[in-house]
């Protein structure tokens, strides 16, 4: 982490309203990359971000908050949005992610910030669209996934619906307002215009559905939930070995005569039973049940080198423990070490996808004083006085 910006967006300034999740991950893929990225904070406590996590460990902010610089605004106030405007005037991307309506009801519509820089690209996540009978409904990640389809299918079928470990909806809609906002800077490059990028949770997570949709209307099929198995997609699982379980997936005619060698059974390739991709899903609970029969007398290791020998898709199920200790992700750099005044050995995901000409990269920490870049910013951008940020602060305007 040396500080060197080779990012392609090192020439972007991006704005940063938003709160928790989703805002945050969108300015933290743009940070990635490149851009600056100016996070405003209400004065005081600043993003809620910044106490999530384990008891005093709150180490989610130094991921979603790093490539950022701080600085604090009360946008309830009207200096606040004053000084929020003249940095939005400054800055090529705005990314927000209030319930609508929010940036109106401050003086900061997008006429009027357009007005100022008609080249701004705005980036709006919320739970359903500015716009829509819903739209002025408080949205969570969670909600955006049930709404969108992904709850009803994850999780066993005698159970109610689950949830993935993380936050994929807010993630979700972050990485598409992010994708938005790539497309909308192509389009200013190419018309001067700026534009709205409307990015909402329900329609990211309907988005990665594949044909969820399009099963319904056209075969009246429903897709249910199926716990560790895509139904008639076989075999494709997590099977117990003495150590643990191992993933395998081996659904296609050549890759699973291989796996019919590697367990010592080639017969089960011409097996009537499991011949072709639509009887081994027609016997996917048998043909699993044979699998596991066979794992279960190997370690992981054992069948890990079966699975290369055969060129078979397999793979263990990664704790930290594993990534950190694994000769890949270490080739790779996909984990990094972050030097770090508060918290000794500090590592975290790096910078993905990877780009060969102008690589992005984890060029500073997160902020950790609340509005700690106020100063640099607010003189350097907009020309203000000691005396008059002195005023702000003492009135809690920053």
């Amino acid at each position: 982490m040396d500080g060197t910006n080779r990012g392609p967006l090192k020439d972007i300034r991006v704005v940063e309203m938003g709160q928790l999740i989703a805002g945050p991950f969108c300015g933290q893929l743009l940070g990635d990359m490149g851009a600056e990225v100016i996070k405003i904070e209400p004065p005081g406590k600043g993003d809620p971000m910044r106490d999530w996590g384990r008891g005093e460990h709150a180490l989610w902010w130094e991921v979603v908050a790093r490539n950022k610089k701080s600085v604090t605004a009360n946008l309830r106030e009207a200096e606040g949005q004053e000084l929020a405007r003249r940095l939005i005037a400054k800055a090529d991307i705005l990314i927000e992610n209030f319930r609508p309506g929010t940036l109106e009801r401050w003086g900061l519509s997008p006429e009027v910030l357009h007005a100022d820089n008609p080249g701004l690209i705005i980036v709006r996540v919320s739970g359903y669209g500015q716009h829509g009978p819903y739209s002025d409904r408080a949205g969570f990640g969670g909600i955006g996934e049930a709404m969108g389809g992904w709850r009803a299918i994850v999780g066993d079928p005698d159970r109610p619906p689950s949830r993935m470990g993380v936050s994929i909806g807010d993630s979700l809609a972050a990485t598409y307002g992010c994708m938005g906002a790539l497309a909308a800077l192509h389009h200013r490059d190419r018309t001067g215009e700026g534009q709205i990028v409307d990015s909402a949770l329900y329609e990211a997570v309907l988005q990665v559905m594949e044909s969820l949709v399009p099963d319904y209307s056209v075969a009246n099929y429903v897709r249910r939930r199926s716990g560790s198995i895509l139904p008639g997609i076989a075999p494709s699982n997590a099977y117990a070995c003495k150590d643990g379980d191992y993933l395998i997936g081996a659904n296609q005619d050549t890759v699973f005569a291989r796996l019919c060698e590697a367990m010592g059974q080639p017969e089960l390739a011409s097996d009537r039973r499991f011949v072709d991709h639509v009887a081994r899903g027609q016997n996917q609970g048998l043909l699993d049940a044979m699998i596991d029969d066979w794992t279960r007398g190997q370690t992981m290791s054992e069948v890990e080198v079966l699975m290369i020998r055969h060129g078979i898709p397999a793979g263990r199920v990664y704790t930290p423990a594993e990534m950190l200790d694994d000769p890949h992700f270490a080739s790779r750099e996909a984990i990094v070490d972050v030097p770090h005044p508060r918290w000794a050995g500090l590592k975290m995901q790096n910078v993905f996808p990877r780009l060969s000409k102008s690589p992005g990269a984890i060029r500073s920490i997160a902020p950790q004083a609340v509005g700690q870049d106020s100063e640099e910013i607010y003189r350097t951008l907009l020309g203000l006085e000691g005396e008059q940020l002195d005023d702000y602060r003492q009135r809690a305007i920053i």
